[in-house]
């Protein structure tokens, strides 16, 4: 099929996504029952036929996190180009576990990546690799963080260390670090919570002290958690001044951008993410904010030994660097060596041909215009007597209002299929939180949800007209 057949079968589906609803009404056992009824697997079916069933039940039973007015969690609207990337990696399926196994595939991947390192403004130097999502990009940083800190780590283990491994975040930080303290042992009590500021922005100080104390009480720190656009309300930590702190104490400075590190890509944004190119390592999640198929997550580091340490492995198996008709020993990256994958899909094509498509001032446009419908919502809510409970350059709006339960206004929200939104807690707070994922967001969808919810609160049960 020809890409404008593709790319007209896509303008389609993305139309009729728009037009119809955003939440699926549907029981587990309904699902359950279609799914008996027809695939016991003892019996063949036509592929054409299990194609059309298993698209019906896409369209009718998923929350449409492509729809213009889904301002949910970050399940972003995907460019027709990384669609097409996603196929052509399935047809071919290359192993990037080795370099002589897949050249092109590897060869694309380190091209993408050192485009996105110099944008976020690390040396040229730096090792970077696509990851599965932002956990495993998140996971490599504590594990390259403890080689880097603790040589014995890796041979010996945490029992030979002498005392416990510290990391610090915020109450703000995603909350998958508690997995990964769990998954390598320290333990998820070694995660030391720094408190925030009034805009839940990490406070130096108390890390400083924090970190002083801790030292003193048979803690190691090691690490520091910098958020560049939290989960919840989009907030930046001070980053300059962790990335000081860090410097003076000998501490490794991590970046959680997964979703905010897009913005660097923009002349506008990329301001707001002023030193973040002193961070050891960042997570960024091309899967959010540059609006790829998931998985795409990438890590950097600036520490290229640390990383070949803490993933090193020797296998006798694997296809010889110099093997085949050229010489490339010294002079290729095997992800297997340099990453905690192993067999591992050509993740990195899907944001290769994005760009390659779109170009830079494309994405720029794209991220600068979503921002953009941020702010519009946030003036509109605000105009409209809505509360707006966070501060961030970037399009995630946090709100509530007098008198309001979130949940049910969220509720009221779904089964009109006016707008999917979530629910977050901010300082312990529920608040209503949208979020603009969507490049195909306009204005009319956020002049017309703002006055849906308007006509809607009014109705909610026990709630009088603010």
């Amino acid at each position: 099929m020809h890409f404008d057949q593709i790319r007209e079968e896509f303008a389609k589906l993305e139309s009729e996504i728009a037009d119809g609803p955003i939440v699926p009404n549907v029981t587990p056992e309904e699902i359950r029952a279609h799914l008996c009824s027809r695939y016991d697997f003892k019996r063949t079916i036509a592929l054409d036929e299990v194609i059309a069933d298993v698209e019906q039940m896409l369209r009718q039973w998923q929350v449409q996190v492509t729809h213009p007015r889904y301002f949910g969690l970050y399940n972003p609207s995907v460019m027709p180009a990384s669609v097409v990337a996603d196929t052509l990696v399935a047809m071919f399926n290359p192993q990037l576990a080795n370099w002589r196994t897949s050249p092109a595939a590897n060869e694309i991947e380190r091209h993408t990546l050192a485009w996105l390192t110099d944008k976020f403004g690390l040396p040229e130097d730096s090792i970077a690799t696509f990851t599965s999502g932002g956990s495993e990009a998140n996971l490599s940083a504590v594990v390259v963080a403890l080689t880097w800190a603790f040589p014995e780590y890796g041979e010996h283990g945490l029992q030979k260390l002498s005392g416990q491994p510290a990391i610090y975040l915020t109450e703000e930080t995603h909350h998958g670090f508690n997995k990964i303290a769990h998954m390598v042992g320290l333990g998820r009590r070694s995660l030391r919570t720094i408190a925030t500021d009034s805009g839940l922005r990490m406070r130096p100080e108390d890390l400083r002290q924090r970190v002083t104390e801790d030292s003193k009480n048979g803690f190691i720190p090691f690490m520091v958690i910098g958020s560049a656009g939290t989960t919840a309300a989009g907030v930046i930590d001070p980053l300059p001044e962790i990335a000081q702190m860090c410097d003076e104490e000998g501490l490794w400075f991590h970046a959680d951008a997964a979703w905010g590190g897009a913005a660097v890509v923009s002349p506008s944004l990329r301001l707001h993410l002023a030193g973040i190119e002193r961070a050891d390592s960042i997570t960024c999640d091309a899967h959010k904010w540059l609006s790829v198929p998931m998985g795409c997550g990438m890590f950097f580091c600036q520490h290229r030994e640390s990383v070949a340490e803490a993933f090193r492995s020797d296998v006798t198996y694997m296809p010889s660097k110099s093997a085949g008709s050229r010489d490339t020993a010294g002079t290729t990256f095997d992800p297997l060596t340099n990453s905690a994958q192993w067999s591992r899909r050509f993740i990195g094509l899907k944001l290769f041909m994005a760009l390659a498509e779109h170009g830079e001032a494309g994405y720029a446009e794209m991220l600068e215009h979503q921002s953009h419908m941020g702010q519009m919502l946030r003036e509109s809510l605000a105009a409209s007597g809505w509360r707006i409970v966070n501060s961030t350059p970037f399009p995630v709006v946090c709100f509530t209002r007098d008198g309001l339960v979130p949940g049910e206004l969220l509720t009221a929200l779904r089964e009109r299929q006016i707008a999917w939104m979530s629910e977050a807690q901010l300082g312990g707070v529920p608040v209503i939180r949208a979020c603009i994922t969507s490049f195909r967001t306009t204005a009319q969808d956020i002049e017309w949800v703002v006055g849906e919810m308007n006509s809607l609160v009014s109705d909610l049960p026990g709630r009088k007209t603010a």
